[in-house]
């Protein structure tokens, strides 16, 4: 069995910890077995790890979160990078013919999708390897692993079997986020909460292309990704496919998409800069902020407040922050595979000129890619700590009140020997992420080629 880790999502619901570069996936929300603060993908890896699922294993994910993936994981890992962030059937199309073409597997091997985001025990998985060993005596097109539910949840997605009794069922059909009344139904039918975990041969998705007349080669979906249906895998397959079996789950199984299910993993009621009164009551807050957050007489909430805004929801209708929060603005607050960086502040001058500033942390041992930028001059001002800075084909030792002036064009890159705090200011009539073009991004590299450049004049001040 080979398994495709969906690392894709935005977790809007998330908001505003999360945002579109600080997927839900990587926030450090929940606790290990030693109390060591883990992220919702840290604590899968690790589980497939423990039952000898890893080596198997290939993320997909978006060229946004590579950084941040490597940063959590290993280095060694596989990463299928979607060439635009779509839904997710072209991701599953895209790691099939993956594992088909590149890693040379049979058209016959199971292939296995698992989201990234769900809350669940080591038994989760031991289920997965028990649904392969049976995957023959039924041989569906597509077997998919059904939650028993606890609630009448309107959260999921609901798998009506046509036989209630069986170990094994045969789908009889798919019922969408539902009102209450009709979850009840549905529960009282059989109903198991769609997991969104399920299992096909190889040749299954290959014939599924073919047969629709969309690019089913991998070379061909790299670059004819937009041709596939920006649409659920649910949506494209199931909902048209027959011979669909699923198997019932009834350990612990959550979905870690909203505030409410989220807090009850917290090991505390307070983060950050901020107090509770007595009279608060099943009220947790999280404040990445500097100024202190006070909440008194409040229950049955949520409070967070980071740089890129402020929710105070009842925990059952936090899930509505998704249709709440319109316009995502610039994220104010992201993680790198080198450390983090918060904007501290934006403005706009005359003649169309944008002023960006930043808050600019680098690990220990880390460094910037060798890069330049088109539309921006930058100037960074050490805060603490010391680095190696390079600009063009000059490398200086920086410190605690150095000034680093780098104009448009010019090549620069920078090392911490301890860990760096920079203030950044970015000026220019384009301030976007976009504009870096990199050159080199391990340090050996970057030190093995950057005398190659032209001369240039440099200036410390």
């Amino acid at each position: 069995m080979k398994i495709i880790l969906l690392c894709g999502g935005s977790g809007k619901r998330l908001w505003p910890l999360s945002n579109s570069v600080r997927s839900k996936q990587f926030l450090k929300v929940l606790k290990d077995q030693n109390g060591e603060s883990e992220s919702m993908i840290q604590r899968i890896w690790k589980q497939l790890k423990e039952v000898d699922l890893a080596k198997d294993t290939i993320i997909v994910s978006s060229e946004i979160y590579i950084e941040q993936i490597y940063h959590q994981l290993e280095q060694e890992i596989e990463v299928v990078i979607e060439p635009e962030k779509r839904d997710t059937f072209p991701a599953i199309a895209l790691g099939t013919m993956y594992f088909l073409e590149k890693k040379q597997v049979s058209e016959d091997d199971l292939i296995c999708v698992i989201p990234v985001d769900p809350y669940v025990d080591i038994d989760f998985f031991q289920k997965l390897i028990e649904m392969a060993s049976l995957f023959n005596n039924f041989n569906p097109n597509v077997f998919l692993m059904g939650i028993k539910p606890i609630s009448p949840s309107q959260q999921y997605g609901y798998i009506i079997p046509e036989n209630q009794s069986a170990s094994i069922k045969e789908v009889k059909t798919f019922r969408e986020k539902p009102t209450e009344q009709l979850a009840k139904t549905y529960i009282a039918q059989g109903g198991l909460w769609n997991s969104g975990t399920f299992m096909f041969r190889a040749k299954h998705m290959q014939n599924f292309l073919s047969k629709h007349q969309l690019p089913n080669r991998y070379v061909e979906i790299v670059e004819c990704y937009n041709l596939l249906p920006n649409k659920s895998y649910d949506y494209v397959v199931l909902e048209q496919e027959n011979k669909i079996y699923c198997s019932e789950f009834s350990g612990l199984w959550q979905d870690l998409g909203t505030w409410e299910v989220l807090s009850e993993h917290f090991d505390a009621n307070v983060f950050g800069n901020a107090s509770l009164s007595t009279s608060c009551c099943n009220t947790h807050v999280m404040n990445e902020l500097d100024i202190p957050i006070h909440v008194i007489g409040i229950n049955d909430s949520i409070v967070v407040a980071s740089p890129d805004g402020i929710l105070i929801s009842d925990k059952k209708q936090s899930n509505e922050v998704k249709n709440s929060v319109l316009q995502m603005h610039r994220p104010m607050v992201e993680e790198r595979r080198w450390g983090w960086y918060k904007v501290l502040d934006y403005t706009k001058i005359a003649n169309e000129e944008e002023v960006l500033t930043k808050r600019i942390c680098i690990f220990k041992e880390k460094n910037l890619s060798y890069q330049y930028h088109h539309h921006r001059s930058e100037v960074w001002t050490i805060l603490k700590g010391t680095g190696l800075f390079i600009l063009n084909n000059e490398m200086i030792t920086v410190g605690p009140g150095d000034v680093l002036k780098i104009p448009p064009g010019d090549y620069h890159a920078i090392k911490a020997i301890e860990e760096l705090e920079i203030i950044e200011v970015q000026q220019g009539n384009y301030l976007i992420e976009e504009d870096i073009i990199r050159l080199y991004t391990d340090w050996e590299a970057i030190e093995a080629n950057y005398e190659k450049v032209n001369d240039f004049n440099y200036s410390v001040t």
